[in-house]
This record gives C-alpha cells, structure tokens and sequence, in this order.
C-alpha cells in the first residue's frame, strides 16, 4: 500500500470540500450489543464534530446490524443508489466492479502511512487498495486459570504437545470441554486458520505467499491429522463434535466455566469478566513452539465511485483516521486500531482497558488476514464453514476433505477470473 502513497494528495488532508452542499452517506455497521453502546452514538458524535467546521458538507449516516449490513449495501449498489461510503465485511467484489476509489484517490500520505501494513496490504485488490481498515482483532489462547489449578497445570501450553497434555489433564478432573474447537458452520473459517497458522514448517493459512490456494499443503494436512488423532479422538475436544459447534456457543460455554482452553478473541474477555471466569491468554502455541503468525482479522471502509465527491469524502475520512478517533472506536469496542500512531498510544497506555487488549495487540504486527483481497474467498470461506468439520470426524480423512476444499477454491479463483 505505502509504494501506491501520494498519487492524488491534494484531495485529502487540505480541509477544502468545494461544494458549499454536499451531503455524503455512508452505511456502517453496528458494533454495539444494545442501544446503549450502538455504534450510531459513535457516529452521531464524530459527525457533529467533523459538521461544526465543514459548514458545506453533512454526513448521512445509517447504522445496520452485522445480520443486515452488508446485504443492505449490496441492495443499495444493486438499485443503483450506491452510498458515499460503506463500512462492512468485505470490499473485493466492488473493486473488482470498478466500483470503488482507490485509497491514493481519498486520503493524505500521513494517512495512507498510518494504517499498519499488513492490514493495508490485505486491502488491495489486483495490487490498489481500495480496502481501508476499519477495526482489527486478532486471537490468543484463553485458558481458565481455576480449572488449571484444579487439574495440577502450574503454566499455559507452548506447544501442541503440551497443549494436548493440559487437556488430557483437564479431562482427568471431569472439564466438560478441555480444549474448545469450534469447527460449526458460524465461524469454522477463522478457527481452521488459526490452526494452519500454528502448523508444522511455520503453517501455510489459505493460500501461499503470492495468494494461490495452498489449502491442502503437507502442513496443513499434518495439521488436522494432529487435530483428529491427538484431540478429538482421545476425547479431549469435550461432548459437541467439533463440526457442530459454533463458536459462540464456545464462548459461552468459555464464560460458563466449562472450558479449559479456547482460541478467542476480545469479545470473549468481557463474557469471561462478566461471569467472574478467572482466565488468563497467551499466544497460540505451534507445532513445536509458538506460532508462526496469529490469524487477523479487519473490517472495511470503502468509498464509491457513483456520486463523486472524492474530495469530500477524502477529507471526512482523514478527519476519521485521526489517532484520537480511532482510539475512540477501539476503545469503545473492544477491538484494535489499525493504526500505527493509534497501536502505539495503545499499548503505551496502563489503563485497565488498553492493557486488556494488548496480548492481542502483541499479535497484530506478525498477523495474517484472510485472503480477502480475492474475490473468491466468499465462496471458499463458506465451503470452509460447511465442510472442515469432516476432516476431525471419527470417520473423517483429512486429506480428503482438504483436498476437496481445495478444489473448490481453485475452481471459485479461475472463475473469478475468467
């Protein structure tokens, strides 16, 4: 993303919007849990300070669930009526429309600059950005430090050795559920990356360093191989087969005291603090040590094209990435900031819900994303979801299942293509 830095600065970052009346929309998700912590209190106040020195410019704003969203502007671009700005799940299938204004369009170079990299590379589509990121996460492994105690564990697993030993522990002392995997059709695709992140030779993920599918590497079969054999069938993944079960179901059960392990990520905290669990995390432990990458994870902003007013736009969202305003949104909910000057003020902060999030925040720099950037990764995530479950099952081949999902995927990659 930084070689593709200045191409149109003068269309951020000036405080000029031209038109004396221009109205933008722009449809975001809704992080919040209730009324109370809606996402709208967010925008509502980050518009009315942004409207009080742009007299020419307002700022529509509509709020929608993660349900909703995204089929919300899917429809509107359908009809076209596409809004100024969108703030959801994914972006790939609008690039690759030309439906979208590349980053360098929109923002300043000390914007573009700030966003960490990783995450600004996995919003490239054929190598522009037009995904930028809006909100990150990552995973650590949670672990409950009373069941620990109770089963003699004295300190968290490092490896999968270990990691299999403590269950097996856990088991011994009755824990319903000694290691949580969630491999159910509600999010199988990111606890099936965390795994192949963790694999032999340093893991592989879903595809290899140039984006091709690597889905049924050696590594990754070894991986549920291990899964299979070392975990689920010495009964060390608790009474729900992995294939159906669904992680919030996991992060409940987690919240109950029924867990002894379970990847998770920050939402999982406050279930655990509010039933009072005492847990502990810590990186994802690897084959044979730690992980090579933690899996990550990023919602998009994007801006389309249809209306203009690349201008305005540019500069509202240059006033939005301002460290203090991403300090707010991450604050509020939970989640990371996906830039450098907002990373760091975060994890030089001692108050209590910055130094919650920094075992995350530890992971983000060496974090993998999804392959979002392919237009296909709809398609292959949702194959993931339906199918991976197979490959633990007492009657399941790993090989197989991966080598399906791979066919799969190499089939979704040509036809996005074609």
């Amino acid at each position: 993303m930084v070689s593709a830095l200045g191409m149109t600065a003068v269309l951020g970052g000036c405080g000029s919007t031209g038109s004396s009346d221009t109205t933008l929309r722009l449809v975001a998700a809704d992080y919040g849990d209730s009324a109370a912590n809606s996402s709208k209190k967010y925008w509502d106040a980050l518009v009315k300070e942004y409207e009080s020195k742009h007299a020419g410019v307002k700022i529509d704003v509509s709020v929608y669930s993660w349900n909703d969203v995204d089929a919300k502007v899917k429809d509107m671009v359908a009809a076209g009526h596409a809004p100024d700005l969108a703030q959801i799940g994914a972006y790939a299938d609008y690039a690759a429309a030309g439906k979208l204004y590349p980053a360098s369009d929109l923002l300043s170079i000390r914007t573009q600059a700030d966003f960490l990299s990783q995450l600004s590379d996995a919003g490239q589509w054929n190598h522009t950005q037009y995904g930028i990121p809006f909100g990150g996460s990552t995973r650590v492994l949670f672990y409950n430090k009373t069941l620990f105690a109770k089963a003699g564990i004295t300190s968290p697993p490092t490896t999968w050795d270990e990691l299999a030993a403590d269950a097996k522990a856990l088991k011994d002392k009755g824990v319903k559920y000694p290691m949580g995997l969630p491999l159910g059709p509600e999010e199988a695709q990111a606890e099936t990356m965390q795994w192949m992140l963790s694999g032999a030779s340093g893991g592989t993920g879903y595809t290899d360093d140039i984006g091709t599918y690597t889905i049924d590497s050696a590594q990754n079969v070894d991986t549920f191989t291990w899964l299979k054999d070392d975990l689920v069938g010495k009964g060390l993944t608790g009474p729900v087969a992995p294939g159906k079960l669904n992680r919030a179901d996991a992060f409940a059960a987690f919240a109950d005291g029924q867990v002894g392990m379970l990847n998770g990520h920050p939402t999982l905290i406050q279930q655990a603090d509010k039933k009072g669990v005492q847990f502990g995390m810590v990186p994802m432990p690897g084959r044979t040590g730690k992980a090579r990458a933690s899996m990550g994870v990023a919602d998009w902003m994007m801006a389309f094209k249809q209306n203009g007013h690349a201008a305005q736009i540019g500069d509202f969202l240059n006033f939005v990435y301002t460290e203090k305003n991403v300090l707010d949104f991450s604050r509020q909910y939970g989640l990371l900031p996906v830039t450098g000057s907002a990373s760091n003020a975060m994890s030089e902060s001692d108050s209590a819900p910055d130094k919650a999030l920094h075992p995350f925040l530890e992971q983000l720099p060496t974090s993998e994303l999804y392959p979002v950037g392919k237009t296909s990764w709809a398609a292959v995530s949702a194959a993931v979801k339906q199918n991976i479950g197979k490959a633990v099952a007492p009657d399941g081949s790993p090989a197989a299942v991966l080598s399906r999902l791979q066919a799969t995927a190499t089939a979704a990659d040509s036809s996005s293509k074609s």
